[in-house]
This record gives structure tokens, C-alpha cells and sequence, in this order.
């Protein structure tokens, strides 16, 4: 009977450990946020090029993983669906990881003194407004329609 107990035991606390491992790794919740910035990651060419071709800004995330701020930012601002739409719609969106590849060059390129800097750019990569530090998503929206309004004049 022990054995018996034992193996339902056992077999229990897989299925546990396997069900919260695949939960923990996005396969189950994978559709719980459908609205997301659709960011280009580390590539700044890329980003330049296809806002040449569609005629649009840049903005750009530099950020660091062990970053507070930064997570949050990922968490709440970059999945909320008015971000996401308004960045989608107006913006090539590049992530940079200012620790990895390109990152440091990135970094130095922009003057980074601290995570997150958020930075809009013309096509060409010249900034035209950036900042630091989290944004909850309605100032976001606001600092994103500034950068719109400075080149639209």
C-alpha cells in the first residue's frame, strides 16, 4: 500500500513541477497579452533601414535585464494596448540590450547614464527627444505624441 501511495506521490508532484515549468516559460499563457510593442531586438540597421522605407521614427529602447525599471516598462507600459497601437502604427521599434552586441555602441552612440533611456529618432538615427527612466503607459503616450509633434512642425 506504501509503494502504492508512493508512485500517486510521485506522479503528482511531476505533473506539478512539469505544468508550472511550461507555465513559467510562456507555453501556457502565451496568448494571456496579445497587444505588445513589436520590437526589432538589437538591430540598429535594420530599425534605420525600415524607417527610411516607411517613412517613420524611431524609437528606441536601451535597457538593461537586471533593470527594475526597465521590467516594468516591459510589464506595463510595452503591453499595454494603447502603447502597443500607437507605437505599431507610428514607429520601428528597436529594444537594445546596452550590455550585449551592439548595446555598449548603442549606449555610447546616445550618452546613456542610466536604464531605461527611451529615445526617439529620426530615419537617420539623430535624436529628436528621449528620456530616462520609467513611464506608466498615459505618459508614455504623451512623451510618444511629443516626439510625433517635434517633427511634424
Amino acid at each position: 500500500m506504501n509503494i502504492y501511495l508512493l508512485k500517486i506521490f510521485l506522479i503528482l508532484n511531476f505533473s506539478f513541477f512539469t505544468f508550472n515549468h511550461h507555465a513559467s516559460n510562456g507555453v501556457i499563457t502565451q496568448n494571456a497579452n496579445e497587444h505588445k510593442v513589436a520590437f526589432i531586438e538589437q538591430d540598429w540597421n535594420l530599425a534605420k533601414q525600415q524607417a527610411k522605407e516607411a517613412n517613420k521614427l524611431i524609437f528606441v529602447d536601451v535597457y538593461a535585464t537586471w533593470c527594475g525599471p526597465c521590467k516594468m516598462l516591459q510589464q506595463k507600459t510595452f503591453t499595454n494596448a494603447k502603447v502597443a497601437e500607437f507605437l505599431n502604427t507610428h514607429f520601428i521599434n528597436l529594444s537594445i540590450d546596452a550590455e550585449k552586441t551592439i548595446g555598449p555602441q548603442v549606449a555610447r552612440y546616445f550618452g546613456v547614464t542610466a536604464y531605461p533611456t527611451l529615445v526617439f529618432t529620426d530615419a537617420s538615427g539623430k535624436p529628436v527627444l528621449y528620456t530616462m527612466g520609467y513611464m506608466g503607459p498615459k505618459a508614455f503616450l504623451k512623451f510618444a505624441n511629443a516626439a510625433l509633434a517635434k517633427t511634424q512642425k
